[in-house]
Protein backbone atom coordinates (compact mmCIF):
# COMPACT_ATOMS: atom_id res chain seq x y z
CA UNK A 1 0.00 0.00 0.00
CA UNK A 2 2.69 2.06 0.81
CA UNK A 3 6.64 2.32 -0.66
CA UNK A 4 9.40 4.43 -0.59
CA UNK A 5 12.67 3.85 -1.94
CA UNK A 6 15.63 6.23 -0.78
CA UNK A 7 13.64 9.18 0.50
CA UNK A 8 15.39 12.11 0.91
CA UNK A 9 13.88 15.77 2.44
CA UNK A 10 16.27 18.36 2.85
CA UNK A 11 15.04 21.85 3.81
CA UNK A 12 18.38 24.27 2.68
CA UNK A 13 21.32 22.30 4.79
CA UNK A 14 18.71 20.76 7.25
CA UNK A 15 18.22 16.91 6.18
CA UNK A 16 14.71 16.01 7.29
CA UNK A 17 14.35 12.16 6.00
CA UNK A 18 17.74 10.94 4.99
CA UNK A 19 17.15 7.62 2.34
CA UNK A 20 14.40 6.24 4.18
CA UNK A 21 12.99 3.03 2.86
CA UNK A 22 10.10 1.36 3.50
CA UNK A 23 7.08 -0.83 2.48
CA UNK A 24 4.03 -0.93 4.53
CA UNK A 25 1.54 -3.72 3.15
CA UNK A 26 -2.31 -3.97 3.10
CA UNK A 27 -4.01 -4.30 5.65
CA UNK A 28 -1.61 -3.30 8.19
CA UNK A 29 -0.93 -1.23 11.27
CA UNK A 30 2.41 0.42 11.61
CA UNK A 31 3.56 2.11 14.05
CA UNK A 32 6.00 5.33 13.68
CA UNK A 33 8.62 6.18 16.94
CA UNK A 34 11.09 8.93 17.10
CA UNK A 35 10.86 12.16 19.50
CA UNK A 36 10.27 15.54 18.20
CA UNK A 37 11.97 16.43 14.62
CA UNK A 38 13.01 12.72 13.88
CA UNK A 39 11.02 13.21 10.63
CA UNK A 40 7.63 11.56 11.47
CA UNK A 41 5.80 14.37 10.56
CA UNK A 42 7.94 14.87 7.52
CA UNK A 43 7.71 11.78 6.39
CA UNK A 44 4.16 11.60 6.37
CA UNK A 45 3.69 14.80 4.52
CA UNK A 46 5.92 13.31 2.27
CA UNK A 47 3.83 10.71 1.68
CA UNK A 48 0.31 13.31 1.69
CA UNK A 49 2.22 14.99 -1.18
CA UNK A 50 2.28 18.35 0.54
CA UNK A 51 6.21 18.18 0.02
CA UNK A 52 8.42 17.02 -2.58
CA UNK A 53 10.72 14.81 -2.11
CA UNK A 54 14.89 15.67 -2.12
CA UNK A 55 15.65 12.54 -3.33
CA UNK A 56 13.81 9.30 -4.02
CA UNK A 57 10.19 8.37 -4.39
CA UNK A 58 7.35 7.78 -2.46
CA UNK A 59 4.00 5.92 -3.64
CA UNK A 60 0.42 5.00 -2.23
CA UNK A 61 -1.56 2.70 -3.94
CA UNK A 62 1.01 2.48 -7.03
CA UNK A 63 0.28 6.03 -7.47
CA UNK A 64 3.65 8.59 -7.04
CA UNK A 65 2.49 10.46 -4.01
CA UNK A 66 3.41 14.21 -5.39
CA UNK A 67 2.68 14.42 -9.31
CA UNK A 68 -0.26 12.16 -8.35
CA UNK A 69 -1.44 13.79 -5.08
CA UNK A 70 -4.82 14.00 -5.77
CA UNK A 71 -5.36 11.10 -6.39
CA UNK A 72 -3.55 9.49 -3.46
CA UNK A 73 -5.54 11.84 -1.70
CA UNK A 74 -8.78 9.95 -2.39
CA UNK A 75 -6.86 6.79 -1.13
CA UNK A 76 -6.52 8.40 1.91
CA UNK A 77 -7.67 10.18 5.46
CA UNK A 78 -4.92 11.99 7.11
CA UNK A 79 -5.37 13.45 10.93
CA UNK A 80 -2.49 15.86 11.20
CA UNK A 81 -0.35 16.65 14.22
CA UNK A 82 -1.40 20.15 14.07
CA UNK A 83 -5.50 19.73 13.60
CA UNK A 84 -6.89 22.92 13.36
CA UNK A 85 -10.82 23.13 12.94
CA UNK A 86 -13.26 26.61 12.26
CA UNK A 87 -13.33 27.95 16.09
CA UNK A 88 -16.96 30.26 15.19
CA UNK A 89 -19.03 27.03 14.12
CA UNK A 90 -20.29 24.54 16.29
CA UNK A 91 -19.27 21.08 16.36
CA UNK A 92 -22.09 19.34 14.45
CA UNK A 93 -21.86 22.14 11.60
CA UNK A 94 -18.08 20.97 11.49
CA UNK A 95 -18.84 17.51 10.92
CA UNK A 96 -21.38 18.57 8.25
CA UNK A 97 -19.30 20.72 6.59
CA UNK A 98 -16.17 18.65 6.45
CA UNK A 99 -18.03 15.70 5.26
CA UNK A 100 -19.49 17.45 2.17
CA UNK A 101 -15.84 17.71 1.18
CA UNK A 102 -15.26 14.06 0.63
CA UNK A 103 -17.68 11.61 -1.64
CA UNK A 104 -16.33 8.50 0.54
CA UNK A 105 -17.37 10.05 4.11
CA UNK A 106 -20.34 9.54 6.30
CA UNK A 107 -21.94 12.04 8.32
CA UNK A 108 -23.73 9.28 9.94
CA UNK A 109 -20.46 7.75 10.43
CA UNK A 110 -19.23 10.96 12.02
CA UNK A 111 -21.82 10.99 14.47
CA UNK A 112 -21.17 7.88 15.68
CA UNK A 113 -17.54 8.41 16.10
CA UNK A 114 -18.12 11.50 18.25
CA UNK A 115 -20.59 9.98 20.13
CA UNK A 116 -18.20 7.18 21.17
CA UNK A 117 -15.14 9.60 21.86
CA UNK A 118 -18.17 11.43 24.03
CA UNK A 119 -17.83 14.65 21.93
CA UNK A 120 -20.50 17.38 23.00
CA UNK A 121 -21.53 18.58 19.17
CA UNK A 122 -23.29 21.50 20.20
CA UNK A 123 -20.72 23.85 21.74
CA UNK A 124 -18.86 25.97 19.36
CA UNK A 125 -15.10 25.12 18.32
CA UNK A 126 -13.88 28.04 19.63
CA UNK A 127 -14.63 27.14 23.74
CA UNK A 128 -13.77 23.36 23.61
CA UNK A 129 -10.75 22.17 25.36
CA UNK A 130 -7.56 20.76 23.54
CA UNK A 131 -8.69 17.53 24.04
CA UNK A 132 -12.62 17.88 22.33
CA UNK A 133 -10.79 19.67 19.54
CA UNK A 134 -8.63 16.96 18.79
CA UNK A 135 -12.39 14.54 19.68
CA UNK A 136 -13.70 16.54 17.02
CA UNK A 137 -11.11 16.40 13.96
CA UNK A 138 -10.77 12.70 14.70
CA UNK A 139 -14.26 12.61 14.00
CA UNK A 140 -13.75 14.28 10.61
CA UNK A 141 -11.00 11.82 10.24
CA UNK A 142 -12.59 8.74 10.72
CA UNK A 143 -16.06 9.38 8.88
CA UNK A 144 -14.12 8.65 5.80
CA UNK A 145 -14.07 5.17 4.19
CA UNK A 146 -10.79 4.71 2.13
CA UNK A 147 -7.96 2.22 2.27
CA UNK A 148 -5.14 4.18 4.36
CA UNK A 149 -6.03 5.92 7.38
CA UNK A 150 -3.10 8.30 8.24
CA UNK A 151 -2.80 9.22 12.24
CA UNK A 152 -0.54 11.79 13.43
CA UNK A 153 -0.31 11.49 17.15
CA UNK A 154 -4.07 11.30 17.44
CA UNK A 155 -4.52 10.09 21.18
CA UNK A 156 -2.93 13.16 22.21
CA UNK A 157 -4.57 15.77 24.56
CA UNK A 158 -7.21 12.61 25.00
CA UNK A 159 -7.47 10.52 28.60
CA UNK A 160 -6.74 6.93 29.10
CA UNK A 161 -10.46 6.37 28.28
CA UNK A 162 -10.78 7.92 25.57
CA UNK A 163 -7.11 7.26 24.40
CA UNK A 164 -8.64 3.47 24.51
CA UNK A 165 -10.93 4.07 22.05
CA UNK A 166 -9.36 5.15 19.43
CA UNK A 167 -6.95 2.37 19.39
CA UNK A 168 -10.40 0.47 19.34
CA UNK A 169 -11.04 2.19 16.13
CA UNK A 170 -7.30 1.50 14.65
CA UNK A 171 -7.86 -2.17 15.77
CA UNK A 172 -11.31 -2.10 13.74
CA UNK A 173 -9.98 -0.42 10.13
CA UNK A 174 -7.04 -3.28 10.45
CA UNK A 175 -9.99 -5.70 10.20
CA UNK A 176 -11.94 -3.88 7.81
CA UNK A 177 -8.17 -4.73 5.68
CA UNK A 178 -7.89 -1.17 5.51
CA UNK A 179 -4.29 0.34 6.21
CA UNK A 180 -3.69 2.40 8.57
CA UNK A 181 0.22 4.47 9.48
CA UNK A 182 0.06 5.36 13.18
CA UNK A 183 2.54 7.86 14.72
CA UNK A 184 2.90 8.05 18.61
CA UNK A 185 5.05 9.44 21.62
CA UNK A 186 3.54 6.60 23.21
CA UNK A 187 4.92 3.01 23.47
CA UNK A 188 2.52 1.12 24.81
CA UNK A 189 0.01 1.93 22.17
CA UNK A 190 2.05 0.99 19.48
CA UNK A 191 2.78 -2.51 21.17
CA UNK A 192 -0.99 -2.76 21.43
CA UNK A 193 -2.00 -2.18 18.44
CA UNK A 194 0.35 -2.29 15.58
CA UNK A 195 1.73 -5.04 13.14
CA UNK A 196 5.08 -3.43 12.69
CA UNK A 197 6.80 -0.34 14.08
CA UNK A 198 9.86 1.57 12.61
CA UNK A 199 11.68 3.90 14.57
CA UNK A 200 13.23 7.43 13.14
CA UNK A 201 16.26 8.84 14.23
CA UNK A 202 17.04 12.23 12.51
CA UNK A 203 15.61 11.51 9.45
CA UNK A 204 16.89 8.03 9.22
CA UNK A 205 15.01 4.78 9.59
CA UNK A 206 17.08 3.28 12.38
CA UNK A 207 14.94 -0.16 13.66
CA UNK A 208 12.31 -1.91 11.79
CA UNK A 209 10.38 -5.19 13.15
CA UNK A 210 7.51 -6.92 13.36
CA UNK A 211 5.70 -6.95 16.49
CA UNK A 212 5.75 -10.78 16.80
CA UNK A 213 9.57 -10.72 16.02
CA UNK A 214 10.55 -8.21 18.54
CA UNK A 215 7.59 -10.39 20.95
CA UNK A 216 10.13 -13.42 20.34
CA UNK A 217 13.21 -11.68 21.83
CA UNK A 218 14.10 -11.80 25.37
CA UNK A 219 16.64 -10.89 28.21
CA UNK A 220 17.62 -13.37 30.35
CA UNK A 221 19.58 -12.76 33.56
CA UNK A 222 21.42 -15.19 35.30
CA UNK A 223 23.66 -15.43 38.23
CA UNK A 224 26.38 -17.58 37.92
CA UNK A 225 29.19 -17.75 40.40
CA UNK A 226 31.56 -20.47 38.02
CA UNK A 227 30.56 -18.89 34.87
CA UNK A 228 28.69 -19.93 32.04
CA UNK A 229 29.32 -22.84 29.80
CA UNK A 230 31.12 -22.69 26.38
CA UNK A 231 27.87 -20.81 24.11
CA UNK A 232 27.35 -23.96 21.28
CA UNK A 233 27.81 -23.14 17.88
CA UNK A 234 24.13 -22.89 16.96
CA UNK A 235 23.50 -19.95 19.46
CA UNK A 236 26.81 -17.95 19.16
CA UNK A 237 25.83 -15.67 16.27
CA UNK A 238 22.47 -14.83 17.62
CA UNK A 239 22.94 -14.22 21.55
CA UNK A 240 24.68 -11.13 22.68
CA UNK A 241 26.05 -11.16 26.48
CA UNK A 242 26.97 -8.49 28.85
CA UNK A 243 28.47 -8.91 32.11
CA UNK A 244 27.32 -6.92 35.10
CA UNK A 245 28.71 -6.82 38.27
CA UNK A 246 28.32 -10.67 39.30
CA UNK A 247 25.38 -10.98 36.35
CA UNK A 248 25.45 -12.55 33.07
CA UNK A 249 22.73 -10.40 31.01
CA UNK A 250 22.15 -12.48 27.68
CA UNK A 251 19.88 -11.27 24.93
CA UNK A 252 18.18 -13.64 22.34
CA UNK A 253 16.07 -12.87 19.43
CA UNK A 254 14.33 -15.91 19.69
CA UNK A 255 14.84 -19.55 20.59
CA UNK A 256 14.79 -19.33 24.40
CA UNK A 257 14.18 -22.74 25.05
CA UNK A 258 17.08 -23.60 23.78
CA UNK A 259 19.02 -20.86 25.53
CA UNK A 260 17.50 -22.38 28.57
CA UNK A 261 18.64 -25.52 27.69
CA UNK A 262 22.54 -24.62 27.40
CA UNK A 263 21.62 -22.75 30.62
CA UNK A 264 20.75 -25.85 32.73
CA UNK A 265 24.18 -27.41 31.93
CA UNK A 266 25.74 -24.52 34.79
CA UNK A 267 25.17 -24.21 38.27
CA UNK A 268 23.08 -21.50 38.82
CA UNK A 269 21.65 -18.74 41.35
CA UNK A 270 18.68 -16.94 40.56
CA UNK A 271 17.31 -16.71 37.00
CA UNK A 272 14.97 -13.97 35.64
CA UNK A 273 13.57 -13.89 32.17
CA UNK A 274 11.63 -10.59 30.39
CA UNK A 275 10.80 -10.12 27.24
CA UNK A 276 12.93 -7.09 26.11
CA UNK A 277 9.95 -5.29 24.80
CA UNK A 278 9.70 -2.07 22.26
CA UNK A 279 10.92 0.31 25.30
CA UNK A 280 14.60 -1.28 25.86
CA UNK A 281 14.61 -1.10 21.69
CA UNK A 282 13.70 2.36 21.53
CA UNK A 283 16.36 3.40 24.25
CA UNK A 284 19.05 1.71 22.04
CA UNK A 285 18.29 4.78 19.53
CA UNK A 286 16.89 7.14 21.86
CA UNK A 287 18.20 7.93 25.85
Amino acid sequence: MVQTSQLCKAFGSFVALDNVTLDIGHGKVFGLLGPNGAGKSTLIRTLMGFLKPSSGSAVVAGMNCHSDRLAVHQQVTYLPGDARVYGLMKGRSVLKQFVRYRTNASYQRALEVAERLELDLSRWVGLMSTGMRQKLALAVCLSVDCPLVILDEPTANLDPTIRARVLEFVSEARRAGRTVIFSSHVLSEIEEVCDEVGILKKGQLVFRESMSGLNRQHRITVGCPAGLPPVPESLAEILTITQKNDRSIIETPDRVADVLRWLAQAELGDVAIEPIGLKSVYQRFHQ
